[in-house]
């Protein structure tokens, strides 16, 4: 995702990104498993004999039950988050599993969307400024992101002319709470995150942390984009008094 980013902001043409999307939850013997730190965790108990070998290929089998990325807010989910949070997707696209239907649905709503963003002459470094940049820092913070974030944000910004700094990433997340309880550092998994409201419940949480005056690739402000967003699981999504 940041390479593809990094190459379009070369040549400064109209874009709009599709993700892949993640995995489904994973499941075993009656709980939901992550592909990424579930694995290390029964492979720990593998090795302590906690589990026989049976039980963890019975738990592989299980862990990574359809196509898609990392079902844990790890890069690609966080990757994910951050071109949604840049303005640089259609809303709500950032958390749906790779074999939702929903996905395949705004597949075809960007391929018509980027027609006219064409049309409109709407180029990327309309969207890539700065104001969208912190956007996106205010944003990891509050989901909890991958720390490969700041590598590839801090690349993209580079390629855009866009001097960032890791002070910033310092002074923009430091007051952000965290909202969402996604593994690794929480309870629950991607696919739980779309269904729960995804970015968008988490970033109408604290938008007055954000620049809401900001384009996105849909045509719309950030402002009124979020005015649609709704959470519908309070102990995954929180809000910023709690």
């Amino acid at each position: 995702t940041p390479s593809c980013l990094m190459g379009a902001a070369s040549v400064d043409i109209p874009t709009i990104v599709v993700s892949g999307g993640c995995m489904l939850n994973g499941k075993y013997r009656g709980k939901d498993i992550g592909s990424g730190t579930d694995l290390w965790k029964f492979s720990e108990d593998l090795r302590a004999n906690k589990i026989s070998q049976t039980e963890f290929d019975e738990i592989e089998n299980n862990m990574s039950r359809s196509a898609g990325a990392c079902n844990t807010m790890g890069t690609a989910s966080t990757m994910a988050c951050m071109v949604a949070a840049l303005g640089l997707t259609l809303p709500g696209a950032a958390a749906i599993p790779a074999v939702d239907a929903n996905r395949r649905r705004i597949s075809q709503l960007a391929g018509r969307r980027i027609v006219d963003m064409v049309r409109e002459d709407q180029r990327m470094s309309a969207i890539l400024t700065r104001q969208a940049f912190e956007n996106a820092i205010v944003a990891n913070a509050a989901i909890g992101g991958s720390t490969n974030f700041i590598i590839h944000l801090l690349a993209i910004a580079g390629r855009v002319g866009i001097d960032l700094t890791l002070a910033e990433f310092d002074r923009l997340s430091e007051n952000i709470p965290l909202l969402a309880n996604l593994k690794p550092s929480g309870d629950y998994l991607m696919e739980d995150f779309y269904y729960a409201g995804g970015l968008p419940a988490v970033m109408a949480q604290i938008k007055e942390k954000f620049h809401l005056d900001v384009v996105q690739a849909n045509g719309k402000t950030l402002k009124e984009n979020l005015s649609q967003a709704e959470k519908f699981k309070p102990d995954l999504i929180s809000t910023s008094d709690k």
